[in-house]
């Protein structure tokens, strides 16, 4: 399902993400704080698309495009999914911009599109996100959602602090 904002169009991933894709999975500073900065092969970065179409198709969400909505340019990826994708876990919220893109508020403004859709369409009362601990941009975006924080976890084998928000 689309997501149109002020600025903003949001589209479940498909093949005409990819170069927008790879770039940010490429990219070492975009994935300083995913995958222990790490970047993707292109094969990696084919298969997390095939990947959320599956969680698509299962579940009615997943991971959307950014792309902004006067250019098209495609600017970054937010998600609505199983915390760590473990099945009974919490809802939750993510998102990582082209590094040019950030500050500009396009990651509150996908995320606030994000909790609407979760809450509206997904029947969400409690949603959660997750950083890096030394993930600060991302820590400043939680708070500005409303999200409070709530402790030191371990999720994606990794410690990060958890925020969370009690929605609908």
């Amino acid at each position: 399902m689309e997501i149109a904002t002020a600025r903003l169009q949001l589209e479940p991933f498909n093949d005409s993400h990819y170069q927008g894709l790879r770039a940010m999975d490429n990219d070492a500073s975009v994935m300083r704080y995913i995958n222990k900065g790490v970047v993707k092969t292109p094969e990696e970065t084919i298969e997390s698309i095939r990947r959320v179409q599956a969680r698509w198709d299962k579940y009615g969400f997943s991971w959307w495009a950014i792309k902004h909505k006067r250019s098209g340019v495609f600017i970054g990826a937010a998600c609505l999914q199983r915390l760590a994708n473990v099945e009974d876990a919490p809802l939750e919220i993510g998102w990582r911009l082209v590094p040019e893109q950030n500050g500009k508020g396009y990651a509150t403004e996908a995320a606030k599109a994000i909790i609407d859709f979760a809450v509206t369409q997904a029947g969400a009362t409690y949603l959660v996100a997750v950083a890096d601990p030394d993930n600060i941009p991302s820590h400043r975006v939680m708070q500005r959602l409303g999200m409070t924080y709530k402790a030191k976890e371990q999720h994606y084998n990794e410690i990060c602090v958890v925020y969370e928000l009690h929605a609908g």
